[in-house]
């Protein structure tokens, strides 16, 4: 496996693969990974003759308060797991690599409507600091495929819109989530949670799955929701959100809806935990 850091060495590897017209696959990563990354890497070995796995921390998705500085950097290990894994080239950049000016006085890509909701009302910027990493990456990498976790279902979805309202030849997929033994979603803030707390944490996954049992039998959303946020709250967290959208938009859901997604943003001590679950509904008209 190649280890880089400039734009231009990723162009030059690149560039000699599409030459040969080979299929280039993406994983964009912030590091620190576990097995929920690897099986992105796995699907992109699949779908691609060559694969390149970014990790960068991106600053212009973390807000003033939040974990930028404490985010785990495990690059050694991070290389080792994907060279065993069959990823051709890892992209390492410095943050003034990617931000030359900075990351305070850089062009910015915003995906309205999807970026202001749920994690987004919570984490304000976070998905145009999101959309714009990403934009970079494609533009840098030009890759045919780019593979993203289901977990960070809203993530997908801006960069779903992103790759289409900009016209981009890149083919997004998204890749089930990976869970523990015991529903927990493989997260690399999983490492932030007390010995305690990490018994405590697949209550989230638990709730969003009774949620989703009474959403099969038909019933009041929001009242369900409502109930959802305050059995959280008996077991000691902290929700943000949970809520009952239409899967294909993050919009409320009507009548006839009948593929539809649960999402849920909780704290758990220090520990801010996502997570979602698709639901369809059978006897929908």
């Amino acid at each position: 496996m190649q280890t880089i850091h400039t734009i231009a060495q990723l162009r030059s590897s690149v560039d000699q693969w599409r030459a040969r017209r080979e299929r280039v696959a993406l994983v964009p990563t912030m590091g620190n990974l576990h097995d929920g990354h690897l099986q992105l890497v796995k699907r992109a070995c699949r779908v691609a003759d060559k694969v390149v796995v970014s990790i960068f921390v991106n600053p212009t998705q973390f807000g003033p308060q939040e974990d930028f500085a404490a985010y785990p950097r495990t690059l050694k290990q991070d290389s080792l797991k994907l060279a065993e894994n069959g990823v051709h080239l890892l992209f390492a950049p410095e943050v003034e690599e990617v931000y030359p000016r900075g990351s305070d006085d850089t062009v910015r890509v915003e995906v309205p409507e999807l970026s202001d909701i749920l994690c987004g009302a919570s984490r304000p910027g976070h998905f145009t600091g999101v959309a714009t990493v990403v934009a970079k990456l494609f533009n840098a990498v030009r890759p045919h495929v780019a593979v993203f976790g289901d977990k960070d279902y809203q993530q997908l979805l801006v960069v779903r819109r992103m790759v289409t309202d900009l016209c981009m030849a890149v083919e997004i997929i998204g890749e089930p989530t990976v869970r523990e033994a015991d529903g927990l979603a493989m997260s690399s803030r999983n490492g932030y949670l007390s010995t305690a707390e990490r018994g405590q944490a697949p209550q989230l996954y638990q709730t969003l799955q009774w949620l989703g049992e009474r959403l099969s039998r038909g019933a009041d959303y929001d009242g369900l929701a409502a109930r959802a946020m305050d059995m959280l709250r008996e077991g000691g967290w902290r929700p943000d959100y949970v809520a009952i959208r239409r899967g294909e938009d993050l919009q409320p859901p009507q009548a006839a809806d009948s593929r539809l997604i649960i999402l849920a943003a909780a704290w758990l001590g220090k520990t801010r935990l996502i997570d979602n679950l698709p639901v369809t509904l059978k006897d929908s008209p």
